[in-house]
């Protein structure tokens, strides 16, 4: 069975100014570029997780293409109500994030703090049951548990659409199926020990289950944005020239990876080795790839799509002005 992601998050917080760029006065010395950017530890997010195994290595992606003496700090989330937190605590200038958070921010704000500079990546996202268990039809899932990897991420809320959908209710604390937030290494636990019926996730977490705990899809994203990358509109705004490299660095490394599949998996897999201390084999990974989509393209359209199928599922109760949305730098 197959779906488009219903979505938008739940998730609020304050706003920002920007960081440095550099000093154009006469007769002063131009301040170097630092950028703090976040990212995930999901397939899902390869160009961040490619790129900051190579800042990790001393010869930066990003780095080389921003300038002389430019540096990349890189902040690692769960999820994205975490890193929409950090970016409008001032903690952050871009992140890599699903598209639900960041268009729950651009709401809240009023169109003011989050604008979206280029797509990452579609695809990835699935709902995985126990095999040979009894979730076989939607019917099946009233009073069941569901684990999504954090409360108003794109994944938690693209399945408490689709259950409303199916004519369930479904509440923060329970309702007709429990929709359980819970981390994505700590899924699998649960999962395998039953505690979890069901598992709405990402790559390559949607792989391990099904290679170590006997999952099977029960359903999969395959055509809905997964990841894109958002900027604070001040950062923006007070950054552009930055901004700009970044963005035209980042397409340039998504074409790398889409021509260069298997060098770009070994980076993927020593970087999420860095940062969950969780060997990713090669068999695994190559799995998960499959499944994904990797480009910089963005457009309003699909957004537009997931707000309307969000207000269609009572997530959302405007009808938000989205023409600041997107702003490709």
């Amino acid at each position: 069975m197959r779906t488009t992601s219903f979505t938008i998050a739940a998730l609020l917080l304050f706003a920002s100014p920007g960081c440095g760029e550099p000093d154009r006065n006469a007769g002063t010395t131009p301040a170097r570029i630092h950028l703090r950017v976040g990212h995930f530890p999901n397939v899902t997010h390869a160009q961040a997780l490619v790129a900051h195994a190579l800042t990790r290595q001393g010869r930066g992606w990003f780095e080389e293409r921003l300038g002389e003496g430019a540096t990349i700090e890189w902040f690692v989330y769960n999820a994205g109500p975490s890193a929409m937190e950090a970016i409008f605590a001032e903690s952050l200038d871009m992140t890599f994030v699903g598209p639900n958070p960041a268009l729950n921010a651009f709401i809240k704000s009023n169109g003011e703090e989050i604008r979206v500079i280029a797509g990452a990546a579609v695809g990835g996202a699935a709902l995985v049951v126990h095999a040979g268990g009894a979730l076989r039809t939607p019917a099946d899932f009233r009073g069941r548990t569901i684990g999504t990897p954090q409360f108003g991420n794109t994944q938690d809320i693209a399945c408490r659409a689709w259950l409303t959908a199916q004519g369930y209710r479904v509440t923060q604390l329970g309702g007709d199926v429990t929709v359980l937030p819970t981390s994505n290494p700590d899924q699998l636990g649960l999962f395998a020990s039953g505690k979890l019926d069901a598992v709405w996730t990402v790559e390559p977490w949607v792989s391990i289950l099904e290679m170590e705990a006997a999952a099977i899809v029960f359903l999969e994203e395959t055509d809905t944005i997964t990841t894109l990358l958002a900027a604070r509109a001040a950062f923006l705004k007070e950054n552009r020239e930055s901004a700009r490299r970044f963005a035209a660095a980042h397409a340039e490394l998504t074409r790398w990876i889409v021509d260069h599949p298997v060098e770009a998996r070994e980076l993927v897999a020593m970087e999420l080795k860095a940062e969950t201390s969780r060997s990713i084999s090669p068999e695994l990974l190559e799995r998960a790839w499959k499944r994904l989509t990797f480009t910089s393209d963005i457009s309003l359209p699909p957004l537009a799509k997931l707000v309307e199928a969000a207000r269609a599922a009572g997530f959302v109760r405007s009808e938000p002005d989205l023409t600041r949305l997107v702003e490709i730098p």
